[in-house]
């Protein structure tokens, strides 16, 4: 009865979605050696609630890979006690050359262990985690031809994670996280069992494999991003047993304590196995938070007592920039940004509200989608930078690390997020200062102009700053598809990962719309150039004049070996309007008209120009315009009111400047002509954009009409898109507004290995957004040409929120610096040529506005969430980030460890009983 209600019991569980059917299961062969051995490996008793069961995870760990007569002979392998095979064979009464010959078979699945000692061949049990499971899932072959086994370690971690909530005591569970040593120097001598050097220095023999949790993962197509390779470390006697049977590879005591370092640059935490004897292990895994089992136990369940080590992570807010690097790679989301400043209305920062140690702990109160569900920011918000940034980049750690003079370490820290950071500080429309905390109380900071002091480094071959790879994962290629601002950031960051990257250009310039469509004046080509510079140092090939499509389509660059594409051609067609006259040769695109004068080609643009749009572009071009020796006067005409217009207001100003005309709330009606030649464009009276329900919907004052004399027309109301034949033959699907269709998060298509991002994707947008976009395609491509990985599992979804800055006290002792500003660009100068004549703040400006930054945001820290790594602390720059020692635990005897679990069992118990008598108590 026992059995049939406990398998019931998975069969309703949303976290039991086994691949074989489980609802199934009556008509499969019911094996009962393979249930005693499953009980006998877990020791556990059949009839009770931890019992394994016939079609239960450790039934199907072990079904598959055992033969009965192998399950017969492991039920005569001993727990912890070597035996020979000689003394099996005894104790089986079974021929000693068949059972060798299945004991070498249970060694090689990884039922039992086995090594050499004194010349025999010996042979014991553990338990199955960490235990067998691991040493199953390491074995390739058995994971390929069964891939139940790798299902069966994910649902033994269902069945028991639950069961241990609340009970476990500190340091006594399974697997226990093991401090990063740098990050406890000269804290932990007095237990030099907390630092991974002590464990590598004892022992004698090293092997390094896969990730058995990745692997399992990866099996069930459900990776992470983070890819198994290689990372996992045994010492002894698990070193000889895992080189014995292929699953890892013998290294030495350096090449261990080199892929140790290799781990925490990249962002992994430690944890070991912890049920040998107390202060010993046999193996050293390097974990993510979104991957590992034994952190899903932290992360799923909250039962983080399970795994912490013995300290906490703290945060000096005096010293923290809230830049977010800790957020990142913290594994339990356990850090989180909030805000320095004080609040009037006191805010709730604690991030975990109840806790297993004291509170009934069923389905409801689990964290199950926490490997989609990462908050960036705690609900009160943060900084408002980093949160209106399309791209999230630590704008306020970069700022400090200005005020510092660590200009390399600034343009480090900017790189990381956006590669085009010269670009940007020169056209970006300063998003992150729109609602920056300081200018409530006079200007924002001038967060763009510091950034482009910064990026002038970038500009000098001997100042750039080319990042180091991260990985090598140059057997796959990966085509770009476009060189503007989305499709180089996409390019970078899969060459920092080592991929084989070719980007593929229809122009003989690289650059897209950044060299294509912005006028000289507001960036300089070799400004972009030198970024490309860096991309190009990175290993990015580039292939200029190939219009996919056309002179190579995709199907071929298949056949070539490419294994995944990032369509990223942007918007570089104007839209008609279907005005009358509009064919006429004296009327342009204005992306057309641009892309001639950054050329170098001569538009053929003369006396009075009009210029119909009101965005960012329509700006460009008749500043553009009024610059042409040849051209008399500019005038722009546009539906918007002057405050509704969508160009950016300094832009708007800077065009005025320069004698622009720019006349508001008209609509163009048609275009004159005498035939041949424009004459004029009617215009007519624009009352409103939107209609009632806030769709664009003009409406016009009929009776109210002018008519503009002019020579050339430019229309710039909206870009559109050339595809030519690029997506011919690839099912890829398109909006009705004629962009591709992507997964808002994954940017991938309907065509598989198709991702799109940018102008293309999202419609036209600036360039930082572009750029944020190619970062996510990077993302999702490095997990589509890996095997089994997700797109989604394990990704930062960007959950930002801003704080309020209506529940701010008054800032009192703020420095009153005025904003710093370059000297002023006369217009009637600026009108005379294409170069940039806005120039850079000074070092001596550049200390005074980084110190103008309230530094309004702040790591938390949630202290029942944090298991204490220590991976927030070498991301750190600024030392606000630090562990303390908060318990004194070695760890248990496995023997002993029942009788504490036990003890704890009974206090939470009696915890929860008050708690119910008293819903107000503070019992933790």
């Amino acid at each position: 009865m026992a059995k049939k209600q406990e398998k019931t019991n998975f069969n309703k569980s949303k976290n039991f979605n086994f691949a074989l059917n489980w609802a199934d299961v009556d008509g499969r062969e019911y094996r009962q050696e393979i249930v005693d051995l499953a009980n006998k490996i877990g020791r556990t008793k059949a009839g009770t609630s931890r019992e394994a069961i016939p079609f239960g995870p450790e039934y199907y760990a072990l079904a598959p890979i055992l033969s009965p007569y192998e399950a017969k002979i492991a039920l005569h392998v001993s727990f912890r006690d070597k035996k020979s095979a000689e003394e099996i064979a005894a104790a089986a009464g079974e021929p000693l050359e068949k059972v060798k010959e299945a004991l070498q078979h249970l060694a090689w699945t990884g039922v039992t262990f086995w090594n050499t000692v004194d010349g025999v061949d010996v042979y014991w049990h553990d338990i199955f985690v960490p235990g067998h499971l691991e040493m199953i899932n390491n074995n390739k072959e058995l994971v390929a031809k069964y891939p139940e086994v790798a299902e069966a370690f994910y649902f033994f971690g269902s069945k028991k994670g639950p069961m241990a909530a609340g009970i476990m005591p500190i340091g006594g569970g399974p697997m226990r996280v093991l401090p990063i040593e740098r990050a406890i120097d000269g804290n932990s001598k007095k237990a030099s069992y907390e630092e991974i050097s002590k464990h590598l220095n004892e022992a004698h023999i090293f092997s390094v494999s896969d990730c058995s949790c990745r692997t399992s993962r990866e099996a069930m197509h459900e990776g992470c991003g983070h890819l198994k390779e290689e990372m996992c470390i045994q010492l002894d006697h698990a070193a000889e047993y895992y080189i014995k049977t292929g699953r890892g590879r013998e290294i030495t005591r350096e090449e261990a304590f080199e892929i140790i370092r290799k781990a925490e640059d990249n962002g992994l935490m430690h944890s070991v196995p912890n049920l040998d004897t107390p202060g010993h292990t046999h193996a050293i895994c390097n974990c993510c938070g979104c991957g590992c089992y034994a952190m899903r136990l932290a992360n799923e369940y909250l039962n983080n007592d399970i795994v912490r080590s013995n300290y906490k992570s703290v945060v000096d807010e005096s010293k923290c920039v809230a830049c977010g690097e800790c957020v990142d790679v913290c594994p339990t989301n356990a850090i989180r940004l909030g805000q320095k400043l004080c609040a009037k209305t006191p805010l709730d920062e604690k991030i975990t509200k109840v806790t297993p140690r004291n509170t009934e702990w069923q389905e409801d109160k689990w964290n199950s989608d926490y490997r989609v569900n990462r908050k960036n920011t705690l609900d009160s918000g943060t900084a408002p930078c980093i949160t209106k940034c399309p791209a999230h980049i630590p704008v306020q750690g970069y700022i400090k690390l200005a005020a510092q003079g660590k200009y390399t370490e600034a343009l480090e820290l900017i790189k990381k997020h956006n590669p085009l950071p010269a670009v940007c500080g020169r056209v970006c429309p300063r998003l992150c200062e729109e609602d920056c905390t300081r200018s409530a109380y006079d200007e924002a900071v001038a967060v763009d102009d510091i950034k482009k002091f910064i990026a002038e480094k970038d500009l000098e071959a001997g100042t750039r700053y080319v990042p180091k790879k991260r990985h090598d994962y140059s057997d796959k290629k990966v085509a770009i598809i476009g060189s503007g601002p989305s499709g180089l950031t996409c390019a970078y960051d899969l060459a920092m990962d080592g991929y084989d990257v070719t980007v593929f250009e229809k122009e003989k310039r690289l650059g897209g719309m950044l060299t294509l469509g912005i006028p000289s004046y507001r960036l300089e080509k070799d400004v972009v150039d030198a970024e490309i510079e860096v991309i190009k140092g990175l290993g990015v090939k580039f292939e200029t004049g190939v219009e996919v499509g056309k002179d190579v389509t995709i199907a071929q660059l298949r056949e070539r070996g490419f294994h995944a594409f990032y369509v990223a051609i942007g918007a570089s067609l104007g839209r008609n309007l279907g005005l009358q006259g509009e064919e006429l040769k004296d009327v342009m695109h204005g992306v057309e008209f641009l892309k001639k004068i950054n050329l170098g080609e001569n538009p053929g643009v003369s006396g009075k120009v009009v210029v119909i749009g009101g965005g960012n572009v329509a700006i460009d071009v008749a500043r553009s315009s009024i610059r042409l020796s040849d051209v008399e006067s500019a005038a722009l005409y546009c539906l918007e009111p002057r405050d509704a217009m969508p160009a950016h207001e300094e832009e708007v100003e800077e065009a005025l400047s320069e004698e622009v005309s720019i006349h508001n709330s008209w609509g163009p009606v048609r275009i004159l002509h005498d035939g041949v030649k424009v004459t004029g464009v009617e215009f007519k009276k624009c009352i409103s954009i939107f209609d009632a329900s806030g769709r664009f919907a003009p409406a016009y004052d009929e009776t109210d009409t002018i008519m503009v004399p002019c020579d050339h027309v430019l229309l710039s109301v909206g870009q559109t898109y050339g595809y030519g034949d690029l997506l011919q033959g690839e099912d890829v699907l398109l909006t009705e507004r004629q962009t591709i269709k992507v997964n808002p998060v994954t940017l991938q298509s309907s065509k598989a290995d198709i991702f799109a991002g940018g102008d293309v994707a999202s419609g036209p947008r600036l360039a930082i957004d572009a750029i944020a976009a190619g970062k996510e395609a990077a993302i999702s491509i490095h997990r589509f040409v890996q095997k089994g990985q997700s797109l989604v599992f394990g990704r930062d979804n960007h959950s930002y929120i801003m704080l309020d800055k209506s529940n701010l006290k008054e800032i009192v002792d703020y420095d009153g610096t005025e904003r710093q500003r370059t000297a002023a660009v006369s217009g009637r100068v600026a009108r005379d040529t294409f170069k940039d004549l806005r120039g850079v703040l000074t070092e001596e400006q550049i200390k005074k506005e980084s110190s103008r930054c309230l530094g309004c945001g702040a790591s938390k820290v949630d202290e029942y969430l944090c298991v204490g790594c220590g991976a927030c602390t070498l991301r750190c720059k600024f030392g606000a980030i630090s562990l303390e020692r908060v318990h004194d635990v070695k760890g248990f005897e496995l023997d002993k460890l029942p009788k504490s679990v036990m003890k704890n069992a009974i206090t939470r118990k009696a915890k929860i009983t008050l708690n119910k008598i008293n819903p107000f108590s503070e019992t933790r």
